[in-house]
């Protein structure tokens, strides 16, 4: 067998060019950082948990969760932080848990945001007057604000196939021209 002094190359042993990581010497191997993956690679969890985030008003039935709980926790705080309410404090609650679980049902059913975006803004104008100025006007404001992403969020609808891509910016419609 020739060796690599007398100029002879070494054949490729299943398929991997001389020199690759089957040749190497096992503790060699471990001080190389692995290969960069040839191209974009989209898998896994957090890709999976991207795509569920923007196919629903997520953001908005956050803002939306948050306001309940905030407007919901007011009453349920100990004496030294809450306005004593007595039996007033049941709609604080109620009201609360009713946003909760509207933030809830548009991450489950995206198609009932418009509904879900009207009736969480309404409740939180509501528990401006029904409980503590609205969780202290911060819940109010977040509701209001959860309610309208919510109403106006639209879903992307993937691009169809049989269009033909838009040209480039700055490229002439006209091949002539070019």
């Amino acid at each position: 067998m020739p060796s690599p002094a007398d100029g002879a190359t070494r054949e490729p042993l299943n398929g991997h060019p001389a020199g690759s990581v089957e040749d190497a010497h096992p503790a060699e191997v471990l001080d190389q950082p692995p290969p960069a993956p040839s191209g974009p690679v989209r898998s896994g969890l957090r890709s999976r948990w991207r795509r569920w985030r923007r196919s629903r008003p997520f953001w908005g039935g956050l803002l939306t969760i948050l306001a309940g709980a905030e407007i919901c926790a007011i009453p349920l705080a100990p004496l030294e932080v809450m306005l004593h309410q007595g039996i007033a404090g049941v709609p604080s609650v109620l009201l609360g848990v009713v946003m909760i679980m509207l933030g809830t049902s548009v991450w489950v059913s995206p198609h009932y945001r418009s509904l879900a975006g009207v009736v969480t803004t309404l409740i939180a104008a509501a528990a401006l007057v029904m409980s503590n100025l609205g969780g202290f006007l911060i819940g109010t404001l977040v509701g209001i604000l959860g309610g309208a992403m919510m109403f106006a969020w639209q879903p992307v609808a993937p691009p169809r196939r049989d269009e033909p891509a838009p040209p480039p910016p700055g490229a002439s419609e006209n091949p002539a021209e070019a």
